[in-house]
């Protein structure tokens, strides 16, 4: 029997409906999500020292991308690699390809520096009453911890990831007499590249006998990349009011001078070359900026001490630290003598130093902020390097 016409439009109705309906809840392929990008670290050889000792080097790279390469041999960042505007990425840190590079004298390429960063006059010290002597490695005065300082021992290494990003923990025990310095002293630095694309640097140190220290890190930055050209277009701005003037053998003259109307002056933005190259006797003593500058503070903690900006890349490094001073080093004995990692000869003023740390000399100047530590106490630093582009 034939279904009424009736019955055909409720059967159609029926169906349309199922049809309608059913195709509104369908359930849609779902895209593959995207991987969280996380930090990571790494580690591998890199070479062995001529007495047998095996290096490593540790990789650190963050959720952004940022690379950061640190060795066990002085504690070394042999690269970072950041983006610029564009987002293309180049190494910033001048230095050498392989550890064969860093066993020769160098200029001290991303090293840990210590016992004592910077100078000490004459090598000579009194602490508790009694005259220490250090050995003389920069014509008559003590430089950045002796003839083997704190960049040419292998330091132990151990990665880590947490929360805050990947590092790598290094430690190394310094005996009593270790270059001259009195007490063993345990030191322990921590570098951490975070998602925020800070490196991290923290410092600890602990003595058994009273000694000075100033620890502090002395990678050479071009942030339009290593071997590219001088650094003298760079917009430099550091955090002082005041600096420590120095003789003709670099030794702080123990006047905090004021930066007012001279060519010490970054407290505005200004082209490290602008006045590099000024009729000026300070600049003259240091071959150009070679010079402790005393940070503008309020209390303890961390203060930004120096922002700088490369203008071609956009490139930008922000400094912080703890620290009452930082040395700004303008790569003035460069000499094109270095062969970096592009395989370009370093020239004079290619690449600049910013090293947070206490004063140079501080044993031999009352005045100065205290570098002596003590037994029961602890030495602590932190120091922050922070890029953006």
């Amino acid at each position: 029997m034939m279904d009424s016409p009736k019955s055909m439009l409720t059967i159609f109705t029926v169906l349309l409906m199922a049809v309608v309906f059913g195709c509104g809840n369908e359930t849609k392929p779902q895209e593959p999500a995207t991987p969280k990008k996380e930090a990571t670290v790494s580690e591998a050889a890199f070479g062995q020292t001529p007495g047998g000792e095996n290096v490593r080097v540790f990789t650190l790279t963050n959720a952004q991308g940022l690379e950061a390469r640190i060795m066990t041999y002085g504690g070394i960042v042999t690269s970072l690699r950041v983006p610029d505007r564009t987002g293309k990425l180049d190494d910033i840190a001048l230095g050498y390809n392989s550890l064969d590079g860093y066993l020769k004298s160098t200029p001290y390429f991303g090293a840990i520096i210590g016992r004592y960063g910077n100078r000490i006059a004459k090598g000579r010290f009194t602490l508790a009453g009694k005259t220490y002597t250090l050995a003389t490695n920069d014509g008559a005065n003590h430089l950045h911890g002796g003839v083997k300082g704190f960049d040419k021992v292998v330091w132990k290494g151990e990665s880590f990831k947490n929360a805050d990003g990947a590092g790598v923990v290094l430690t190394y025990d310094s005996p009593d007499g270790d270059e001259g310095y009195p007490g063993a002293l345990k030191a322990k630095v921590t570098y951490t590249l975070n998602d925020k694309n800070e490196l991290v640097v923290d410092y600890l140190a602990t003595t058994d006998k009273a000694t000075p220290v100033n620890l502090t890190h002395h990678t050479y930055f071009n942030l339009a990349g290593e071997g590219k050209r001088d650094i003298l277009d760079h917009q430099l701005m550091i955090n002082a009011d005041r600096y420590t003037p120095i003789d003709a053998t670099s030794i702080p003259t123990g006047e905090l001078a004021s930066v007012e109307g001279t060519p010490f002056d970054f407290r505005t933005a200004t082209a490290i070359g602008a006045r590099i190259d000024q009729d000026n006797a300070q600049l003259k003593n240091g071959k150009g900026y070679d010079h402790n500058f005393v940070l503008t503070r309020q209390g303890d903690g961390l203060v930004r001490a120096a922002r700088v900006v490369e203008p071609t890349t956009g490139r930008v490094l922000e400094v912080s630290t703890t620290e009452p001073g930082i040395q700004f080093y303008s790569g003035n004995f460069l000499d094109g003598s270095i062969t970096g990692k592009s395989v370009q000869a370093y020239q004079r003023r290619s690449g600049f130093c910013l090293e947070p740390q206490h004063f140079p000399d501080s044993p031999n100047h009352s005045t100065f902020p205290s570098t002596a530590l003590k037994p029961g106490e602890e030495y602590r630093s932190k120091t922050v390097f922070t890029f953006s582009w």
